[in-house]
């Protein structure tokens, strides 16, 4: 009997890491993705292992996003979309610590995107929150802080420079992307 389940353990998490693996962009790429530069602004955040007390409640820490700055952002872009993922633990990949998004003034090529705290939905002006993250460590928010107690995991935040149409609900575009390696946890 315990074979059954060990059985049905593997094919629940299988099944899982398959639907966490085929997440649908709700926004439509250009045929000339424009490459974005992403930077961090505080020098804490080095991109090799996340700042000391930039992890998840549950394990003492009060984290918040970092603060990022981003160029070369193509002109027809209205928002800034940050995923946050632990390409470690497939089902906190592909933005599974939450996605935030930030609204641009028409023309703008370059933002800073303030630091958000994580747990909880509280966001700062002109920031939105595309999705909330699917961890089940942590309280609900738009973010939540690596949180895999210390084992080594692999934080990224994928940017996205978008055409996010909220009134007219026609097909929203994705314009431009870029990366950083948040760091080891």
């Amino acid at each position: 009997m315990s074979q059954v389940k060990s059985h049905l353990v593997l094919i629940i998490f299988v099944v899982l890491g398959l639907l966490a693996g085929c997440v649908s962009s709700d926004y439509k790429a250009v045929k000339n993705l424009a490459e974005l530069k992403v930077s961090f602004v505080d020098s804490s955040w080095d991109g090799n292992k996340i700042p000391e007390g930039q992890h998840c409640k549950k394990f003492g820490g009060d984290g918040s996003t970092p603060s990022l700055k981003v160029e070369n952002i193509p002109s027809e872009s209205n928002a800034v979309i940050v995923e946050f993922s632990d390409r470690s633990f497939f089902l906190m990949n592909h933005g599974g610590h939450g996605s935030i998004g930030m609204w641009l003034e028409s023309q703008q090529t370059a933002v800073v995107m303030p630091s958000v705290a994580g747990e909880t939905t509280i966001v700062p002006d002109k920031v939105f929150i595309e999705k909330q993250h699917r961890g089940t460590r942590g309280k609900d928010g738009a973010y939540l802080p690596p949180c895999s107690g210390g084992r080594g995991n692999h934080y990224y935040a994928e940017v996205k420079a978008v055409f996010k149409d909220e009134i007219n609900k026609k097909e929203s575009k994705l314009l431009g992307s870029g990366e950083v390696y948040l760091g080891e946890y």
